[in-house]
């Protein structure tokens, strides 16, 4: 049976494998995300979520590795972390009030045969406004710092999240019905993965 390897570092891409009932291990893709940067966020993620692959498939035989990339974006801007609180802010405040799109890429490759699935979903997202006692409140919590578009909707975020459009998962960036048709085009039944 494949080991899956999870090439992130993200707490929620692990939480949610675990939940699964998956057994994984984790390596962290060492990949220059500014490297492969593309204002086409569909081009973007996908080809962050291979590059991150790639980079760890190379030291594993017989593995299933699960790259994956996400942004949120506004008017055509793509949002990825937020440098420093200065920037999490302008990034709440241009979200506020409005609806924006999260992009998730999953990318699955055999490190032992290279074949490879990539592909993303999309998913519309509706944030309440926010006033400036709110945003400065929720920046204090760190919580923004590490998330695209400087929000978690899984965690203290969600109470600024008036709907959505699409999968949830997809926000939390690790689209699990995409991973699900990814370990299918590969040959790996899902079930027998989670008999260990």
């Amino acid at each position: 049976m494949e080991k899956i390897i999870l090439a992130s570092k993200s707490p929620r891409r692990k939480e949610l494998l675990a939940t699964l009932g998956i057994p994984f291990e984790t390596i962290v893709s060492q990949v220059d995300e500014a490297k492969y940067y593309d204002p086409d966020p569909v081009k973007c993620v996908e080809t962050l979520s291979l590059k991150k692959a790639e980079a760890v498939q190379a030291y594993q035989e017989n593995s299933i590795i699960i790259g994956c990339d996400t942004v949120v974006v506004d008017n055509n801007r793509i949002m990825g972390k937020p440098q420093d609180t200065t920037q999490a802010y302008d990034y709440l405040r241009i979200l506020s009030g409005k609806k924006h799109f999260v992009y998730s890429g999953i990318t699955l490759m055999h490190a032992k045969t290279k074949e490879r699935y990539t592909t993303h979903d999309c998913t519309e997202v509706y944030m309440r406004e926010l006033d400036d006692d709110e945003i400065n409140a929720y920046i204090a919590t760190k919580e923004p710092l590490d998330k695209a578009g400087a929000y978690g909707i899984q965690g203290i975020g969600s109470i600024f999240i008036e709907k959505i459009y699409g999968d949830y998962y997809t926000v939390m960036g690790l689209p699990i019905q995409k991973l699900y048709m990814g370990l299918k085009y590969l040959g790996v039944h899902f079930f027998d993965l989670m008999k260990g």
